[in-house]
């Protein structure tokens, strides 16, 4: 799990444009705290800060604290909201997370032992079908990222997420099939040799028969 990061933030009163585009000019950004049986709670950030923390690469899927009035409320990032042309962030959805709760997250895949796939080594491509992976998760026990091994994985093989280890009591939220998550497949120039290959081959048994 990625450690937990913090962000200071304060309440807002008012909603709506008006008010957000007050709070923008400021230099911060609007957000909402939902979830957890309570009400939901407006708030604004510092923009400097939340790009900081956006730049880590693992935001949406890391705890963040949030630290308003002298209280801190662990919460998990939901959506964020850029401008199209700026890419200014404009708005964050945080979820409240509470006690043993569960919450669905993206959780990128890492591929290792690459040297120790046959299919890698003759020149195979691995063809990444997903990137990421639906996953539930204790929201104390949130993967940073899920590392899939494809040692002896030969030209031809897939992955499917059944043969994936993931962490204790973190489950796929697709579960009514075998999806797969990535496949090996040959180089066009492998695929090439391999058909002329063939073909020679073909000559021959013709060749022989004659």
């Amino acid at each position: 799990m990625s450690d937990a990061l913090n962000l200071p933030a304060e309440a807002r009163e008012r909603a709506g444009k008006g008010a957000s585009r007050a709070i923008r000019r400021e230099g911060r950004t609007p957000a909402v705290i939902y979830g957890g049986k309570e009400e939901p709670t407006m708030i604004h950030v510092e923009e400097k800060e939340l790009v900081k923390q956006l730049m880590t690469g693992h935001f949406m899927n890391s705890v963040v604290n949030l630290e308003i009035g002298g209280k801190t409320v662990r919460t998990l990032p939901k959506d964020v909201a850029f401008h199209p042309v700026t890419d200014r962030p404009l708005h964050v959805d945080f979820l409240r997370l509470t006690g043993d709760s569960k919450v669905e997250v993206q959780v990128p895949v890492v591929f290792v032992n690459e040297d120790a796939s046959p299919g890698l080594k003759k020149g195979g491509v691995l063809n990444v079908v997903r990137h990421e992976l639906d996953l539930l998760c204790p929201n104390a026990n949130i993967p940073e990222e899920i590392q899939i091994d494809v040692t002896g994985k030969d030209v031809g093989d897939a992955i499917h997420i059944s043969e994936v280890t993931l962490p204790k009591g973190v489950t796929s939220v697709i579960t009514d099939r075998d999806f797969t998550i990535a496949t090996l497949v040959a180089p066009s120039a492998l695929k090439r040799s391999e058909g002329a290959a063939s073909s020679d081959d073909a000559a021959v048994e013709e060749a022989t028969e004659e």
